[in-house]
């Protein structure tokens, strides 16, 4: 049961990460120097989605409280302040679109638009270094408390948060040529193609630092997943690329957030059966077994979970099919 809530838990937090990366590549667009018609019609393709795809990461956190107590401990104490960038970023994103949307003065809503390119780049990239964190080990000690924070200030963790960040910034560009009309749309497809290579040039330098690292050699489990899930995902970008030459946007967006939700089916199947490898003592790594909850406490949460999932799959659905389409009214060729 351990191993089914373990998967739902990345579940949770890959589609997190496929949903509001959008928001936050978005967010991140909006320092492209676009006038303020541009910025206000990008902030309204994405205006029906983004308080919904949040909801997910409270999914996620919840799962992570209740089925893995322990687990959620170390990493607010081991990765706080990456865990504390992210989520104020989440909240600098949240409040600048929201507040955005209530002032007439130009000159306002472009400091709101600084606050939600701040908040974007923090979300980005304090989720990309909490990844890198888990994959590379932290230096958990026998009394089962991480020492420090230094473990985040690695190269690695660096290479990791700016591939995040350039992940981000293409699955934004890719939404917005679903979304924006024909006009805008064909703009913003050509800065999703170039940035394509700068996602794939971000991937190649962490995967690279990854291999050269040593923390990172000793921490993964299994190393054939640790170079072949890298590979998709750079096949995955690839793929995007071509289904935007090809004005084939639903199937782009397809694309780049499998690229997003990939390093999370990395960092799971890498490091299994440990959810947390001890990089100073190798006897005081935790595995996913211990850092779950009783059994018992399990099935309940599972008999919670059960008609949740559901609905939060429904919801996103339909928001998804009441707004359909292009911002002008008009449906775009997904396929």
């Amino acid at each position: 049961m351990d191993l089914a809530w373990y998967a739902l838990l990345g579940l949770f937090f890959a589609t997190y990460l496929v949903l509001a990366g959008y928001d936050y590549g978005v967010g991140l667009l909006l320092a492209r120097g676009i006038g303020p018609a541009g910025r206000r019609g990008a902030l309204n393709a994405l205006g029906p989605f983004f308080l919904g795809n949040e909801v997910w990461l409270v999914a996620a956190v919840g799962i992570l409280f209740g089925a893995f107590p322990l687990l959620e401990g170390e990493l607010l104490a081991g990765c706080y302040p990456a865990v504390a960038g992210a989520l104020v970023g989440v909240v600098l994103v949240t409040a600048g679109v929201q507040l955005r949307s209530r002032s007439a003065d130009e000159r306002v809503r472009a400091r709101w638009d600084r606050v939600v390119i701040v908040g974007s780049m923090l979300a980005a990239l304090g989720w990309g270094v909490l990844l890198a964190a888990l994959l590379q080990g932290v230096p958990r000690q026998a009394d089962g408390h991480v020492a420090g924070v230094s473990h985040l200030a690695t190269p690695f963790a660096a290479a990791a948060g700016l591939a995040m960040l350039a992940l981000v910034a293409v699955h934004g560009a890719t939404f917005l040529t679903l979304r924006l009309p024909a006009a805008d749309a064909a703009a913003v497809g050509r800065t999703a193609r170039r940035l394509v290579p700068v996602a794939l040039s971000a991937v190649a330098l962490a995967t690279v630092v990854g291999l050269l690292s040593a923390r990172v050699r000793d921490a993964v489990q299994r190393p054939t997943l640790g170079v072949l899930l890298p590979v998709l995902l750079v096949g995955a970008l690839l793929a995007a690329r071509a289904a935007l030459a090809r004005r084939r946007p639903g199937w782009a967006l397809v694309a780049t957030g499998t690229a997003l939700a990939l390093p999370v089916a990395l960092v799971g199947a890498a490091l299994w059966p440990y959810v947390l490898v001890s990089t100073t003592d190798p006897a005081a790594s935790l595995t996913v077994a211990d850092a779950a909850a009783s059994t018992p406490t399990l099935r309940l949460l599972t008999w919670v979970a059960l008609p949740l999932l559901p609905a939060l799959l429904g919801f996103q659905a339909m928001c998804w099919w009441v707004f359909r389409g292009r911002t002008d009214g008009r449906a775009p060729v997904y396929w």
